[in-house]
């Protein structure tokens, strides 16, 4: 008999990524005017950034810094008994923690902690919703702000993907604090897992932890904004092409989950991509991961395009090499 797959529910979503910039006038303009986010605030060296249907304040924090990579991690949780349950699982999980902190433009008090590798993650509840100004305001009662056509114009953030020296590890670290499903991993013929997908609602994925190949720790592998179509992506290939972006490799189809992708790095070097999942969505409460093994892999993405070698090496921060 069949039992429920989702631990817990005390995860609401995803609510954003903290990205690092050593070029922030680049980085800020490649967002809002290339890559066609929102920008609602500045303070403190950070722009607080949002796709026109996130509906909170932000869901990047683009912040100058001496180098590249993620900040932190952060996820709304249900309710604010569901964040008393989790920092009391965290606190008990014998993992790193960091504590309480204020909050910031975005959001109230959060409680961060680390994964094995480093990644700093934050859980909240207290939000601060976006508020749009008149020439903002959608004509529709039930979107956060009006379609926004600058740029490529991503619908709101889906996902992060970080990497790991051990994704075993990592799996076992988010059973411990998040609380997330499994939804697909990769088996390696060497025993290890090479990628593994987690969810915390319906949607068919918000995190991924990547084994990491290059040499590095506590790395970003790539953030991802979700449109509304496959076209949106042809669409930003241009806008890419025209505005001298590198793009790394795409459009093409997923075979792991089924998404349209286009991946580029920014102009710090931070891999970004546009993702488009279509309809799907998680439905079965007693969902069983899908295993893809090394050989399902060697064939490459779901039409037969190759995962180039930059995408098994490349994060950020980069690598110093000796």
């Amino acid at each position: 008999m069949s039992r429920p797959t989702m631990p817990v529910a005390d995860l609401a979503h995803l609510g954003h990524v903290e990205v690092l910039t050593d070029r922030y006038d680049e980085s800020l303009d490649f967002f809002t005017r290339v890559y066609g986010l929102k920008l609602s605030g500045e303070e403190g060296g950070s722009a607080y950034l949002r796709a026109w249907d996130d509906y909170e304040f932000h869901s990047m924090k683009l912040t100058a810094a001496d180098t590249t990579g993620v900040g932190h991690i952060a996820y709304r949780v249900s309710s604010p008994e569901a964040l008393e349950r989790r920092v009391a699982a965290i606190e008990a999980s014998g993992y790193v923690t960091h504590g309480w902190t204020d909050g910031d433009l975005g959001h109230g008090r959060a409680f961060r902690f680390e994964d094995p590798f480093g990644h700093v993650f934050e859980i909240y509840w207290d939000t601060v919703r976006y508020e749009a100004p008149p020439d903002d305001a959608s004509a529709l009662k039930n979107l956060s702000s009006r379609y926004h056509a600058q740029g490529v114009s991503p619908r709101r953030i889906d996902h992060v993907n970080v990497l790991g020296g051990d994704v075993t590890a990592f799996r076992d670290w988010v059973d411990a604090c998040l609380g997330s499903r499994v939804t697909e991993y990769i088996q390696l013929d060497n025993g290890r897992i090479g990628g593994c997908w987690f969810s915390c609602n319906n949607k068919t994925y918000d995190l991924v932890c990547s084994e990491e190949r290059g040499g590095g720790a506590g790395r970003l592998h790539h953030v991802t904004y979700a449109t509304d179509t496959r076209e949106d992506i042809l669409r930003a290939a241009d806008i890419y092409l025209e505005n001298g972006v590198h793009i790394e490799t795409g459009p093409h189809k997923h075979a792991i989950q089924g998404s349209f992708f286009l991946y580029a790095w920014e102009p710090a070097g931070n891999r970004i991509e546009l993702a488009n999942a279509g309809a799907r969505l998680i439905l079965a409460p007693d969902w069983e991961p899908v295993v893809w093994t090394e050989a399902d892999r060697k064939k490459g993405q779901a039409w037969g395009l190759k995962t180039i070698e930059t995408f098994h090496t490349h994060g950020t921060p980069p690598v110093k090499k000796d």
